[in-house]
């Protein structure tokens, strides 16, 4: 019993050792909240500029649209004023030939004929002439006068459509500006948690992480916001089995099921490497139930085709669509970028049915 005793005594912690225990246990921590809490600024800074980049290139491309639309118009008011102008010179000649005959028929004298001894009928020929003459030359002068009133509010549609443009272009600036800015933003971003990015591809609780929270995100919009068939008006996706074409052109470097890096775990959809910048087109009609930036997934677009398909376009560097929009085969979505934290530009896309993903290559035609 002494024995055990004495090897209790000294197999058991002292207090002393208990305390510096607890203090390491307390500093581990304290420097795991520190980490965690600069994890977390670094994965919201990256969010904020990735947004910012998506938002500015969907004004950039809507003030293009407008700038052409703007242009088109511009040309049309210009053919529709020089033919205006050649109808005005027209009707100037017309006038100056009607006042010419109207002065060379001349006024009559009503009082002087009657008492010349005239042949009567022949005055009131000459009257109506002359009536005739002076309707004919009303008539053009007042079409003349509307002529240069339609000239003159062409005139000013014009000069409101130059302003329009110049504003257009200073608003361009100012969204290329921007953009500039935020990409600078994003790239100070990403050279700071580069490395924390580098060992989270490595942690397998963060990859499930993000999985879970992207499958969650579906299985919720199937739930609440999963759009009926018949309102899409477009081909049952079900049927568009071997049918369908990739979203974007590239390399397809990580397929469904294969490994995900170091994690091991497998991938849910297939990433496409592609340069930055190339149009993400959509893969069938639908409508867009999700447009927003997800951690581990960057700036993500979530299309419903109906009968419970889901199509997802995720690491995009701009966002063109919007939630609630109505897409239609091959309408671009996005763009391609590496926004996530991801360290190639492409496109990661994945399908999914009633919450499942299921392989993407096996419904689309590869050339």
């Amino acid at each position: 019993m002494l024995a055990v005793a004495a090897i209790a005594a000294t197999a058991a912690p002292t207090a002393r050792e208990l305390d510096a225990l607890r203090g390491r246990i307390a500093a581990l921590s304290r420097d795991l909240e520190q980490k965690e809490s600069a994890r977390r600024e670094a994965r919201d800074a990256l969010r904020d500029s990735e947004r910012g980049i998506s938002e500015a290139n969907r004004a950039l491309a809507a003030l293009a649209a407008e700038d052409r639309g703007l242009r088109a118009e511009s040309a049309r008011l210009a053919e529709r004023r020089e033919a205006l102008e050649r109808t005005l010179a027209e009707r100037r000649a017309a006038v100056e030939r009607v006042l010419v005959a109207r002065q060379a028929l001349g006024a009559p004298d009503v009082l002087r004929a009657a008492l010349s001894g005239d042949d009567p009928q022949g005055l009131t020929r000459r009257l109506y002439y002359i009536g005739y003459v002076s309707r004919a030359a009303a008539a053009l002068i007042a079409g003349y006068r509307a002529d240069l009133e339609a000239l003159a509010g062409l005139a000013a549609e014009a000069q409101a459509k130059r302003e329009r443009l110049r504003a257009v272009a200073q608003a361009s600036r100012a969204d290329r500006e921007r953009l500039v800015r935020e990409r600078a933003a994003r790239s100070r971003v990403l050279q700071r948690v580069a490395l924390e990015l580098k060992r989270n591809r490595r942690e397998i609780g963060v990859l499930r992480a993000d999985e879970a929270r992207l499958a969650r995100l579906v299985e919720g919009i199937g739930r609440v916001l999963a759009i009926p068939e018949e309102a899409l008006q477009t081909e049952a996706f079900s049927r568009l089995r071997g049918k369908l074409r990739l979203p974007v052109r590239g390399e397809l470097t990580g397929r469904f099921g294969a490994p995900r890096g170091a994690s091991g775990i497998e991938a849910k959809g297939v990433f496409i490497r592609a340069p930055q910048g190339e149009p993400v087109r959509a893969i069938a009609g639908g409508r867009v139930v999700y447009a927003d930036w997800m951690r581990g997934f960057g700036n993500l677009i979530i299309v419903d085709h109906g009968e419970h398909y889901f199509s997802i376009y995720a690491n995009a560097e701009s966002l063109l669509k919007q939630v609630g929009d109505a897409v239609a085969i091959g309408e671009p979505l996005a763009t391609t970028g590496a926004s996530g934290g991801n360290e190639e530009t492409g496109l990661y896309f994945e399908l999914r049915h009633l919450g499942r993903a299921f392989d993407p290559l096996a419904w689309v035609k590869l050339k």
